[in-house]
């Protein structure tokens, strides 16, 4: 039992969710009682052990956990989040909606409670309320970077680009390292024919990830596109001279990437065809 609670004590702890683990060592522990010999601790067993049941499918074992922890607690906004995962779980997603919407009611900065209703929301394919959702929950924890990566989704699927770009930018403030997302940034740019920043973001990309091949391409793209437009008079526009020295070099990154042996010969032969055609 000790070697037990210690490995779910650490999943805990870390965060990772590893359920079918969680189920095989918390289930013993729940149904033989010994579950109580945790003391304070017992009760987070509970949940964890519920959560995971949720995961893997095993109802009964969810409804145990559940049961002892309104027993302890009753009237918990952390044990009515349960409930609504138990329906998520049951399909029966409008009322797992209406006992989030309950528990934000009472106190709209339950985090987990609000994350909830919008993936709900999004289940239901209900786009505008998960956005409003979303951007309500947002006010309130603007530091949340992944919220807004989700709401930049949410905001793509609905084509409404300028949003969806908004939520990149301050997701870039946010997590200003991560490739990724200036990438992602790039691409949004691209499709909004913001065709100067978005060559930007890219070589921002191949800066934080040396040859990274979206990135490459998405360089020889812009600079295609800018080098066959008329030439800006705006003094701080990219020059013609440098927009083609940018473009020479992701050609000879893309080729050297591509001539390095790890792409299938039918990859290379299309793909050194493209680099220089463009």
């Amino acid at each position: 039992m000790v070697n037990a609670a210690k490995v779910l004590q650490d999943l805990r702890a870390s965060a990772e969710r590893k359920p079918d683990v969680v189920v095989r060592l918390g289930k013993p522990l729940v149904e033989n009682g010994s579950i109580m010999k945790l003391d304070a601790d017992a009760w987070l067993v509970y949940e964890q052990v519920a959560i995971a049941a949720l995961d893997v499918g095993d109802d009964d074992l969810a409804q145990k956990c559940i049961d002892a922890l309104e027993a302890k607690f009753p009237g918990s906004a952390r044990v009515h989040r349960l409930n609504g995962m138990q329906f998520e779980a049951e399909g029966k997603l409008a009322e797992a909606g209406m006992i989030y919407k309950a528990i934000l009611q009472e106190d709209e900065t339950n985090v987990l409670a609000a994350k909830r209703q919008v993936m709900v929301l999004r289940a239901m394919g209900l786009p505008s309320e998960a956005i409003g959702a979303l951007v309500k929950y947002l006010d309130i924890n603007y530091t949340d970077f992944e919220g807004w990566l989700q709401l930049a989704d949410l905001y793509l699927e609905e084509l409404m680009y300028s949003q969806a770009a908004f939520c990149m930018e301050e997701v870039i403030m946010l997590q200003p390292q991560n490739h990724i997302f200036h990438l992602k940034y790039a691409e949004i740019l691209y499709s909004q024919e913001n065709i100067s920043l978005a060559l930007k973001q890219f070589c921002r990309v191949v800066e934080l990830c040396k040859d990274h091949v979206r990135g490459l391409y998405g360089i020889k793209l812009c600079t295609s596109r800018l080098l066959k437009a008329t030439p800006s008079r705006d003094p701080a526009a990219t020059s013609q001279e440098d927009l083609n020295a940018i473009d020479l070099l992701a050609t000879e990154r893309l080729l050297a990437v591509y001539g390095s042996g790890n792409a299938a010969s039918s990859a290379k032969a299309a793909s050194t065809k493209w680099i220089e055609s463009a």
